[in-house]
């Protein structure tokens, strides 16, 4: 057996970075997706210029709150089902912008003081792509885009969080994955006056992102300084038991298969309309049209709800190391209580150690270590790899790890998660 906490497809990546050592306890990406709150919004289309982990930096043209910088993605807007969305676009780029709503009816553009006003009211929640509607070949891929998030009907952060008027869109920790892809040349030539020799013939991307960042940046905590014009970040935290809503957005112009290791997913909608024959249909447990898969097919400007789940049922032995006489954990795998690991464990000499291993295979508890390593497993949680299951899109301009990836924590029982 292997002590390693992040496993890919038979092979173990160890992710002992240095900028991880900027995580502190409770300085994860919250589970509450970050974002502004409506219906009405100020949005400024801006550039300026991003760094990238292979030691790149692109200008980028971006929509930020209008008063504040701009940002990649853009501001996710956060609004309640029946709204009526109001929002006012300023322009400060060198060329003619806009936006447009996938997914919203009847959306109305008027002109008014310094911009344009587009009004629409969000009659179905859900999870939905706005961007740039002018020249969307050049402006998407420069960066203007983002999320849009409707809430249900009766939702309540405390009592009643669900995704859609369905129970079985239900849960209790939710996260955003917009995903997107570059091409340094096309910003190059933006940025050096050659916009009119962007060529789409030969557009070659060798840059991925999830929420405007590649890895190992998506596992730094929201709004960190160094990270000034891409706020967002993906780690995503659990507990056993728990259900994860995983908003994820196809937001440029590529497929990206996103793998999220651990376990299966269930689809509960796509484009913001639930996988249901009838409104109900499946209650009081999934939609009945959900599907069930380990890869999601994020297709180009398409938006998917997922609902994740763990418990460590069937691994055939106790997460915990319990014995069988100690009492069950929350949400534990009754079947496994007490069985031990089916596998005696290597002398240290005779392994090699990930950062992010804790010197334990058991859920919450650390090990011995040798000397200087592990250290970034601070509640002895259980590390899953989530990311594109294109090979290629694992670096960052072919430097790996990197890419369109991040990390699942399993956190043991009462570990806060914001």
């Amino acid at each position: 057996m292997k002590r390693t906490q992040v496993k890919c497809s038979g092979m173990s990546v160890f992710l002992s970075i240095a900028l991880l050592v900027l995580f502190a306890p409770g300085a994860w990406a919250e589970a509450v997706i970050p974002g502004i709150a409506g219906p009405a919004f100020g949005l400024t289309a801006s550039a300026f210029h991003i760094d990238t982990p292979d030691g790149d930096s692109l200008l980028v043209w971006g929509y930020g709150e209008t008063g504040a910088t701009g940002q990649y993605p853009g501001p996710t807007l956060i609004v309640n089902q029946g709204d009526e969305v109001v929002i006012t676009l300023t322009n400060s780029l060198p060329v003619p912008t806009s936006i447009v709503f996938p997914g919203q009816g009847k959306v109305t553009a008027t002109p008014v003081a310094g911009g344009v006003e587009y009004r629409f009211l969000a009659s179905h929640a859900g999870t939905y792509l706005y961007h740039s509607g002018t020249r969307p070949d050049l402006q998407v891929e420069m960066g203007l885009l983002g999320a849009i998030i409707v809430r249900p009907s009766g939702f309540d952060q405390g009592l009643n969080r669900t995704a859609y008027v369905h129970a079985g869109s239900a849960y209790d920790q939710e996260y955003l994955f917009l995903l997107t892809e570059m091409d340094p040349v096309v910003h190059n030539l933006v940025d050096f006056g050659g916009i009119d020799l962007v060529d789409n013939t030969k557009h070659r991307p060798v840059l991925w992102f999830i929420n405007g960042r590649n890895a190992a940046d998506t596992m730094l905590m929201d709004f960190t300084p160094t990270k000034p014009y891409q706020p967002y970040g993906a780690m995503t935290r659990m507990h056993p038991g728990e259900k994860v809503l995983m908003r994820i957005i196809g937001a440029g112009r590529d497929l990206h298969p996103f793998h999220h290791h651990g376990n299966f997913a269930t689809l509960i909608a796509r484009d913001g309309r639930v996988l249901e024959s009838s409104p109900g249909a499946g209650e009081p447990g999934f939609p009945d049209l959900a599907t069930v898969d380990f890869t999601q097919q994020v297709l180009p400007g398409s938006t998917m709800d997922a609902i994740f789940e763990w418990t460590g049922k069937d691994l055939g032995w106790d997460i915990y190391g319990h014995a069988p006489s100690d009492p069950m954990e929350p949400n534990e795998y009754a079947a496994d209580h007490g069985k031990p690991l089916p596998v005696a464990l290597p002398e240290l000499q005779d392994l090699t150690f990930g950062g992010h291993w804790s010197g334990s295979p058991f859920l919450g508890q650390f090990g011995p270590l040798p000397p200087g390593e592990g250290g970034l497993n601070f509640n002895g949680g259980l590390f899953f790899m989530w990311h594109s299951h294109t090979e290629k899109e694992l670096v960052n301009n072919d430097i790996f790890p990197g890419g369109m990836m991040t990390m699942l924590i399993v956190e043991p029982p009462g570990v806060p998660i914001p």
